[in-house]
């Protein structure tokens, strides 16, 4: 392997290590000017006990960490209507509210289960928009939360809500030496964290597959980088490259039939695509220089990577049966780590304009058009994730010395933060739609 190659992947594997681990909680750091109004009224519960979940509570949450929504204080509420003959629309309009969310929670008879009924009303136009029943155990009241949090975000921005996915991420814990890592799968405001993984060599690049029920990832615990695939359910797993050399970043196409990877058994690290059905593997680059990152086009016809071929790392694209290389990134000193927004023509990337400028944001390119939209500029941004419904882009940066996850619109009027308690955390990779 050539200098410059081994340089460049090595930085990347840097980036990547800089951990410890963390509960994450959403901060909003920055949200719109104008925020949209939504009142939403504890729900009555008919049971004795305390409920676990305060459902009103964490839709409230939901829509306002997402920066586009207000939510009302319960002290400034004038009533607590749990159903529509309660409501008394002069009451929110005063209160200059433009929605209402009302609900009440019901124990099933001789169970375990509970009913959660809700409604959602436009005040201006003074009409009930929705209304169901959920029913559901006890231990699933946040995930009841989330999937009405996504059908009021989509009736409001025409947009599906992605309240209910997931995501992954990675930490460590320890001093250098006696680190444990950590990969982390968590509801996407990192509550509800599950440790997936756990083991004192380094674990990297996550990844989901398209249908959400498996995860390929990069582990080091025999002392040599390997991917493997873990199902989620069963938590079964199984490693699917032992080659010489880098055996990294794993990526699955988005019909699932293929896995993208990098390898270096042949040299320096290039593209290969492994084919889940029959095992067979396929080569797309061959270049001296690194070849790094890959991330499927929509159609699965394509992969595009990072490559430092001409001194500096760019983005390309080649078919994903092989060929030349196209490149797509021209006017960066540093353009990587790419992938498509669900429109296919977006790019989102780590971009660092020219050599003199120190800092590594993230950025959208315009595959059509040429043209750049930078959506942060700070010391070292990186990884980035995109929401399944294309509103949100999370990523890997840096806050008071150490790594935190962020999340920014693609419009970048709107952003919030998932700090580490106790260190740092990278590499977050946001799930698929999951129903």
């Amino acid at each position: 392997m050539k200098q410059s190659s081994l340089i460049f992947f090595v930085l990347a594997l840097v980036f990547s290590l800089r951990l410890s681990a963390a509960e994450l909680n959403i901060e909003i750091t920055r949200g719109v000017d104008n925020p949209i109004p939504v009142a939403v009224v504890p729900f009555a519960w008919d049971g004795v006990n305390l409920l676990d979940e305060d459902i009103a509570q964490i839709i409230s949450s939901n829509l306002e960490q997402v920066g586009e929504f207000r939510a009302l204080s319960r002290a400034n509420m004038l009533s607590l209507p749990s159903e529509e003959r309660e409501v008394h629309y002069r009451d929110w309009r005063i209160l200059a509210q433009q929605y209402l969310v009302i609900g009440k929670i019901s124990q099933v008879p001789g169970g375990q289960m509970v009913q959660v009924q809700w409604e959602f009303f436009d005040i201006n136009r003074e009409r009930k928009v929705l209304g169901e029943v959920l029913t559901g155990s006890m231990s699933q009241l946040r995930d009841i939360a989330h999937e009405i949090s996504d059908v009021i975000y989509q009736e409001i921005t025409g947009k599906r809500g992605a309240f209910s996915t997931k995501i992954m991420y990675i930490s460590a814990e320890g001093a250098i030496g006696s680190t444990v890592f950590k990969l982390h799968y968590a509801d996407y405001d990192g509550r509800r964290a599950q440790i997936l993984l756990e083991s004192r060599e380094p674990i990297m690049s996550p990844a989901w597959s398209p249908d959400g029920s498996q995860i390929a990832y990069v582990s080091f615990e025999t002392d040599l980088p390997r991917i493997y695939i873990q199902d989620l359910a069963s938590g079964q797993r199984r490693q699917v490259t032992n080659f010489p050399g880098i055996n990294s970043s794993p990526v699955w196409s988005p019909d699932g039939s293929k896995l993208a990877m990098v390898l270096s058994k042949d040299g320096s690290p290039d593209i290969y695509v492994l084919d889940l059905a029959n095992d067979q593997l396929r080569q797309l680059t061959d270049h001296p220089r690194a070849e790094t990152e890959p991330a499927w086009t929509l159609d699965s016809r394509s992969v595009i990577f990072t490559s430092d071929r001409t001194g500096q790392p760019q983005i390309y694209k080649v078919d994903a049966t092989g060929g030349l290389p196209e490149r797509l990134t021209f006017d960066c000193f540093y353009c990587a780590k790419a992938q498509f927004l669900p429109d296919g023509v977006n790019l989102v990337h780590v971009r660092r304009e020219t050599r003199q400028d120190n800092s590594y944001g993230i950025a959208i390119l315009n595959v059509q058009t040429s043209r750049v939209i930078k959506l942060t500029e700070t010391a070292l941004d990186e990884s980035p994730s995109v929401a399944p419904n294309g509103s949100m882009i999370m990523f890997g940066t840096t806050a008071g010395g150490k790594g935190v996850l962020d999340a920014v619109s693609i419009d970048g009027r709107i952003k919030f933060r998932l700090p580490s308690l106790q260190g740092d955390v990278r590499e977050p990779s946001w799930s698929p739609y999951l129903n």
